[in-house]
This record gives structure tokens, sequence and C-alpha cells, in this order.
């Protein structure tokens, strides 16, 4: 008597709510908690069957669940704890954790089902997942802001890199510019002030000869000073964006032989230029002096950077509206550790010497040959000569 009273008491006085039922489902027993968790009076339960506790569609299927149970054995719920929903008297729902039992008492069946509230766990799960949801807002909008400062950064640092590479280029062009024009201005200057002084003194004597060598010294150093004066008026204008190619149709052979006898004037003792044309055709149409201007300039490096008694090679192919030219000599060549400097401006090879030039014009070359569309390309082996290559197409 004494523990039917001690287990009553604590049924009664248990924080989550006690309910038990027979086999047929009505209600026997229900704990006060239970009572003011579903809002009712145990004379409103007790008797019941206990799908008034439950929402759609368990209400209409919670009988077949019982039922299924007694004919086969099979548990749905009971012995397993899980979540359900419950339904309050005022027809609010709520979310709870509902264990069952099976007691064989006085030869009859009968289920307690205990059941604890989940209301606040899950409104705390709203709110844990709705804090979640807001921080991943908020870091995903924080990363996007962070990948668009490293973005600038990374825009702003290429921007500064290349500012500090262009500031270097510029340094070193200015270098090779004064040790350029240093040297290259005060040779032909030297050379005028010594031959003009010569000249005083071998006039006097009446020596032609002299005078006429020194004279000739003269012309040559004067020759390579506007050649100088030339290149960085070209330059200029290139700079400028005053220099446009303007196409018009010519005949190619008569074209190159002009050049070729032009050059052949210049060119040392015993040299030979030889023009040799491959095609069925010689008619191209591209810039006329943009072209020149190049092939002088090639022609011109390989008389500077030949020797006397040599041959230099100037050919043309024109095929389906392709022109190349190739200017191949059988000089100094150039050095492997200069070949990708090769066309930058005021740069010269190690092997130059004493050779005069600006080291402007394969320069000025590579930028005429673009302004036609074209390009350039260079073989070379020291000591064994150079070909130059131009192609166009038109």
């Amino acid at each position: 008597m004494e523990r039917a009273k001690l287990l009553n008491a604590i049924i009664e006085n248990a924080i989550d709510g006690i309910i038990t039922i027979d086999e047929h489902g009505l209600i026997e027993h229900i704990n006060p908690s239970a009572l003011e968790l579903f809002g009712y009076k145990s004379e409103e339960l007790v008797g019941k069957n206990v799908s008034v506790l439950m929402p759609p569609p368990d209400k209409e299927r919670h009988d077949s669940y019982i039922a299924n149970y007694r004919h086969t054995g099979k548990r749905h719920i009971i012995g397993i704890g899980r979540e359900v929903t419950g339904q309050r008297k005022d027809g609010s729902v709520f979310p709870f954790r509902l264990g069952v039992s099976e007691v064989k008492f006085s030869d009859r069946r009968i289920f307690t089902g205990f059941v604890h509230d989940l209301s606040r766990q899950k409104e705390d799960e709203l709110k844990i997942k709705s804090y979640t949801e807001e921080l991943e807002a908020k870091i995903k909008e924080r990363t996007q802001d962070l990948i668009r400062s490293i973005n600038e950064l990374e825009t702003a640092k290429e921007h500064v890199s290349a500012l500090f590479e262009k500031e270097k280029e510029l340094n070193q062009l200015k270098t090779r510019f004064v040790s350029m024009a240093s040297h290259e201005f005060r040779t032909p200057l030297s050379s005028i002030q010594l031959s003009a002084s010569l000249i005083d003194k071998y006039s006097s004597k009446q020596d032609v000869a002299s005078v006429e060598k020194h004279t000739s010294k003269i012309k040559n150093a004067i020759n390579n000073l506007t050649t100088i004066l030339n290149d960085f008026l070209s330059l200029e204008k290139l700079e400028a964006g005053k220099v446009e190619a303007n196409a018009n149709w010519f005949d190619m052979i008569s074209f190159a032989e002009e050049i070729v006898e032009e050059m052949q004037l210049i060119s040392k003792q015993n040299q030979l230029i030889v023009y040799e044309h491959t095609g069925t055709t010689a008619s191209v149409c591209l810039d006329h002096n943009l072209l020149k201007n190049c092939i002088i300039n090639l022609i011109s490096n390989a008389i500077k950077y030949s020797g006397e008694n040599t041959m230099i090679q100037f050919n043309s192919i024109v095929k389906e509206k392709e022109l190349t030219i190739e200017i191949k000599d059988n000089g100094i060549g150039i050095p492997e550790m200069d070949r990708n400097n090769l066309f930058e401006p005021f740069f010269r090879a190690h092997n130059t010497g004493d050779i005069p030039g600006t080291g402007l014009g394969l320069n000025i070359v590579k930028r005429y040959v673009g302004l036609m569309n074209g390009t350039v390309s260079c073989q070379t082996e020291q000591n064994k000569g150079t070909t130059f290559t131009l192609h166009f197409n038109f």
C-alpha cells in the first residue's frame, strides 16, 4: 500500500507528462504535468481516446497502430522514443518527445506514455539556426568584402609592379641613351674636329690627297650624325603616334632594285649585294615608305657588321598575297645572351665594339613592321652571319 502511494506521488509530481491508456487507446490516467501541457482537466480526458491529443494525420491512424500491434506484435512506437507532435485543447500544436512502454497488469495490457515538452528546445534550435544563418550570411558578406579587398590589393600590386617595371625600363633606356649618345656623338665630332684641323695644315702645303682623305672622313662623320638624328626623329614620331601605314600597290622587283643600287654605293670594298625575287607576280600592297625604311635599315646593318669581300643576300618571295623578305649576311652575328633584347631601343650587342650605331634601328624596324601587321624574326649564329625575315599578308 505504501509503495502504491509512493508510486502515485512520483507520477503526480513528475515534471514530464505521464499518460496511461488501455489496449483500445482509452485514457485511464493522466498526471498534472500532462494536463497542463495539453490544457485539459482530468475529467475531460479520462475515458477518451488518446487520439484526442494528436493532430491529423496521427489522430486518424492511432487506433490502427494499436490494432496492428495487437494482431501482429510488430512495434511501431512502443519501446522506441521519438519526436512527435501533440495538439492542445485550443488547437495549437507543439513538439514533444514520446516514450511508450507496455505493462501487463491484472491479466490485461496497458501502455504508458512519457511526454517531454520540446517547445523550448525547438525554439532554441530555431534561434540557433537563425543565428547560424545570419552568421553565415555575415561571414559570406565579409568573405566577399575580403575577396574584393584582396583583388583590389592584387590589382594595385600589379599596377605598382607595372609602374616599377616601366620606371626600371625607362632608367635602363636613359642609361643606354646616355652611353650611346656620349659615344656616338663624341666620336664623329672628334673626327670632324681633327680632320678640319688637318685640312688647314695640308691645305697650306697644297697636299690635295690628304685634304680629300680628311674631307671624306668629315663626310662620313656627318653621315653618321645624320643617321643618328634620323633614328631619333623616327623614334619620336613613333612614340607620338604620328606614324601610320598607308598601303598602295607597287612592283617589288623595281622597288628592291632601286634600294640595292642605293645601298651598293655605301657598301664596303668588294661587298656585293645580291637581289633575287621568287614568285609569279611582283605586285604587293604595303606602305612603300615604311617597307623601304625597314629594308634599308637591315641592309645597312648587314653592311656595317660584315667585312670586306663579303656577299649580302636580299630575297623577296611573293605568293597568294603574302610577301616574305630575307636579308642575309655573313657578318659577326649576335651573341646568344643578347638575342632576347635585340629589338629593345638603345640596345646594342656586346660584340659590336667600336662599330657606330644608335641601337634604335631594329626597334624601329619591328614597330614599322607591326604597323603593317607583319612579323619580323631573326636567325643568327655568332661569327657565322645573321638572317632577318619579314613576313606580310596584304
